[in-house]
């Protein structure tokens, strides 16, 4: 399956395509034909741009041909993109309705630089309402399937990025990421993504409102997602640096010289203020053992007032998202307003003084966090506190969901990066660890997942997985 050139690689692709091995049309011939293929079982491609990208792919032969020396690290190669990230002449929809015919008059910063690379927007990829659940199910275009069992959740809202990849409809995809819509779909999947620092890859909205609250500034960011780490890093690569239209996006270098000596890790398998389903703890250990062997020292502690950070992440998106219910209720569908009137309901909602307190309390915990960072370089934790839950099973649970989600929710608040790849399985299904790191030292997380999969293995491409079985009530597969 890995053979097929939809199960190859960006970064193979790329180089087969500049040496003459295959040709663009090829692979972007092979990856339509695998959307055909198992899009109709996972929903998870909502636009196809087959003409477009064929148009591309024949033009990026003719560079190839006429000898042209300054092809791109993706040149020829087909890419993917959330339906909340502006590709121009096609609609951001952001799942709903409402912005159904909302067409971006230019591409976003990040699909710029792609296509500056060299790569082929194939594809625009599917999110809950405003993405504002984990769970990837759109009032505009439907549920997407997780390719390992269709009964179960791909995550989100970058889901149908995850579940692309997963399947092989694309070799690298670009999602987002405030609650971990970046990292959960690489859980639920089984593939690899990084949240990157805030201010190291930019963000930009041609389509109103163009610019967002203030817990959306300093949260939520743009990144890659791939099968593999080593294209997550290139897709990084491509993305990061400053954008005139995006004014906290900064000039820093995508790595920094260390001492040499080892790195030591804190191993965080399960994190205080939530219940850590054992089969995941399991994995997050093994996982540090993996780090272990190839040479990084760990050890077993947690970071300082980790509670207290989700605490931080709760009340700051919480108090916003209810500033902004009126806007909300007119556009998001029932399912993804029932998951946020309860998660609403169960989280703090701050008065002014308590606002701006927050800030405060940012500060310190960011303060508090660097000093740690000194001593432990690097955090391994779960991603989630579980694997993938059953289709739907956050709307009425909407306050275990954010509980299971908890240890997503520091690396938002504080704006740290975040790697996450698979540690292995469990019941049969992906559970992703993440690798966090001190702002600006995404290489460092990245070096850590990249030592992490090289242990594990490859668990995808899969063929979609579809099963009558029924779930047991934690959402797992019976028997």
């Amino acid at each position: 399956m890995a053979d097929a050139l939809w199960g190859r690689s960006a970064t193979d692709l790329g180089r087969m395509i500049r040496s003459g091995e295959v040709s663009s049309v090829e692979v972007v011939e092979a990856h339509l034909g695998r959307i055909e293929a198992v899009n109709p079982t996972l929903n998870a491609v909502v636009l196809v741009l087959a003409d477009q990208a064929l148009e591309a792919a024949k033009a990026a032969d003719q560079r190839r041909a006429a000898g042209e020396a300054d092809l791109g690290p993706l040149h020829g190669v087909p890419v993917t993109v959330k339906e909340n990230i502006d590709v121009a002449g096609t609609p951001t929809t952001n799942g709903v309705p409402a912005f159904a015919e909302a067409i971006a008059r230019v591409d976003a910063p990040l699909v710029e630089r792609l296509r500056a690379a060299g790569a082929i927007v194939i594809g625009r990829t599917n999110l809950p309402d405003m993405a504002l659940r984990v769970s990837t199910d759109s009032s505009l275009r439907g549920l997407t399937r997780n390719p390992w069992h269709a009964d179960l959740t791909a995550g989100g809202s970058s889901g149908g990025e995850g579940s692309a990849l997963a399947s092989g409809m694309s070799p690298l995809g670009a999602g987002n990421d405030i609650g971990g819509s970046l990292r959960n779909p690489a859980h639920c999947c089984g593939i690899s993504s990084i949240k990157p620092t805030s201010g190291r890859v930019p963000w930009s909205d041609a389509v109103a409102p163009e610019d967002g609250p203030l817990s959306f500034q300093l949260m939520a960011v743009n990144g890659p997602m791939a099968r593999t780490v080593a294209d997550v890093r290139l897709g990084l690569q491509v993305m990061a640096g400053p954008d005139r239209r995006d004014p906290g996006s900064l000039p820093v270098p995508l790595s920094f010289p260390d001492s040499g000596g080892p790195v030591r890790v804190a191993l965080l398998p399960e994190p205080p203020g939530m219940s850590v389903d054992p089969g995941v703890a399991g994995i997050v250990r093994e996982a540090g053992a993996h780090l272990a062997a190839a040479g990084y020292e760990v050890e077993e502690v947690v970071p300082p007032e980790y509670e207290q950070a989700l605490e931080l992440w709760t009340d700051f998106l919480w108090t916003e998202l209810s500033s902004l219910r009126p806007m909300l209720d007119q556009v998001i569908g029932a399912d993804g307003l029932q998951f946020l009137e309860a998660g609403l309901g169960g989280g703090s909602v701050l008065d002014v003084d308590a606002y701006i307190h927050l800030f405060v309390r940012r500060r310190r915990l960011a303060r508090l966090w660097a000093e740690f960072f000194h001593s432990f370089p690097v955090i391994l934790s779960p991603v989630w506190a579980r694997p993938a839950f059953p289709h739907g099973w956050d709307v009425p649970n909407a306050s275990a969901t954010l509980e299971l989600l908890g240890p997503v929710k520091p690396v938002n608040v504080l704006g740290l990066p975040a790697a996450a790849t698979p540690g292995g399985l469990v019941d049969g299904l992906p559970v992703g660890v993440q690798c966090i790191a001190a702002p600006f030292r995404d290489d460092r997380a990245l070096d850590a997942a990249a030592a992490i999969e090289a242990a594990v293995g490859m668990t995808v491409p899969v063929d979609p997985f579809v099963s009558d079985a029924r779930l047991d009530p934690d959402g797992r597969p019976a028997g």
